[in-house]
């Protein structure tokens, strides 16, 4: 797919992150919190996700965090908002349905020369995303792409329901995407499976539907324990490179079990799988920038690392990418 493109549209653009940022919500709500209002414990949340805490926005909507978010990744890429042609918001809770959260990003951070859009692929919904700036950038058509994953799952959360309570929190992360020396985006695997939608809902109520999340756990256990192996296969496949020669796998922060399966498929070290679920919890398409923004920031990610991003979820979706940092 990228050699296809290459010979298309006939340039050659190196292309990386040039900036990355993250934003949380103070209010943390710990595992015994929890147990206050359903019957669970720390020690069985933990056991069985990973997860001892998350954040929750109270006053704020998922265009606040993406914005937060996305002025920290601009301050590190050393870019003014001015600058930015395309701003893209992958996100599953919008503050409406239009405008688009983009556009109020757009406004808040006064990136008033961006064209803006949002994207829906829930927890996959970042990579598709990068993957879509990629292209923009690739082509031609724009230079610098803020690409910005945020969620505020608090919002559509049923805090009666103990199977699906314990998972989710708010945040949001950001990245400057453009031209990069020595750094691009070798290979690219996107899919989905729309005939297994129904294993992970939340409906707007138009139409009827429970707008809180439900979830057939198992079954999306399941799904998630195979793709990711897939992930990882695909997006290598075309490329000079094996899964040896990969730096850091930043993977979607869902659960611990999840994580671990793919350390024991791949039978890699554990210290290429970078994991911060206890902290945050699942922030969907929030959860990759997150990662990435604090890898960044302890030196876990430099220039010239090889890097594979790898979401999935909700559609049901997968998507990863392999990337010289």
């Amino acid at each position: 797919m990228i050699d296809e493109l290459n010979q298309k549209v006939g340039v050659t653009i190196n292309i990386g992150v040039l900036g990355t940022g993250k934003y949380v919500p103070p209010l943390i709500y710990s595992n015994d919190d929890l147990a206050t209002m359903v019957d669970t414990s720390d020690e069985w949340i933990k056991s069985r996700t990973g997860i001892e805490q998350r954040r929750i926005a109270q006053d704020e909507t998922t265009s606040d965090l993406a914005s937060k978010a996305a002025i920290e990744a601009l301050k590190a890429a050393d870019t003014e908002a001015k600058d930015i042609d395309l701003i893209i918001v992958a996100t599953l809770t919008p503050d409406a349905f239009t405008p688009s959260t983009s556009c109020l990003v757009q406004d808040k951070i006064g990136a008033s020369n961006a064209a803006c859009f949002d994207l829906s692929a829930a927890c996959s919904g970042f990579a598709y995303a990068l993957t879509t700036a990629y292209q923009f950038i690739k082509t031609g058509t724009y230079k610098k792409v803020l690409v910005i994953g945020a969620e505020t799952l608090s919002k559509i959360t049923d805090w009666n329901d103990r199977n699906t309570c314990v998972l989710f929190g708010d945040g949001a992360g950001a990245v400057v995407l453009g031209p990069k020396e020595n750094a691009d985006i070798l290979g690219i695997y996107n899919g989905a499976d729309g005939s297994k939608g129904s294993l992970l809902t939340s409906y707007s109520g138009l139409f009827g539907g429970e707008k809180y999340i439900q979830m057939d756990g198992r079954e999306v256990y399941k799904f998630a324990t195979s793709i990711m192996k897939t992930c990882v296969d695909e997006v290598l496949k075309d490329t000079e490179y094996t899964i040896n020669d990969v730096d850091q796998f930043v993977l979607h922060q869902a659960n611990i079990r999840i994580i671990n399966s793919i350390k024991r498929k791949l039978k890699l070290d554990e210290s290429k799988f970078y994991t911060n679920m206890d902290k945050y919890g699942n922030t969907s398409s929030a959860s990759i920038p997150i990662a990435l923004d604090e890898m960044c920031r302890q030196g876990k990610i430099k220039d010239g690392d090889k890097v594979i991003l790898a979401g999935f979820g909700g559609g049901l979706t997968w998507s990863s990418l392999f990337m010289v940092w």
